[in-house]
């Protein structure tokens, strides 16, 4: 007798996307950036806002 079992899955469906969700409000993400880091934008808890956070207007010090 032959046994009917089902094939188990074991990666992805050719040509789609795999879902990746948020770490924080576990809604799907669909920017690649934050598809990538595991955060969405608004609980990304270091956020990327594309400047420097060092690069700050200073004035020079006095005597140098």
């Amino acid at each position: 007798m032959a046994r009917h079992e089902q094939e188990a899955l074991t990666g992805p469906v050719p040509g789609l996307r795999r879902r990746v969700w948020c770490r924080g409000c576990r809604r799907p993400l669909t920017d690649p950036e934050s598809r990538t880091r595991g955060w969405g934008a608004e609980c990304d808890p270091e956020p990327r806002t594309g400047h420097d956070p060092r690069d700050v207007d200073q004035d020079p010090i006095p005597g140098l």
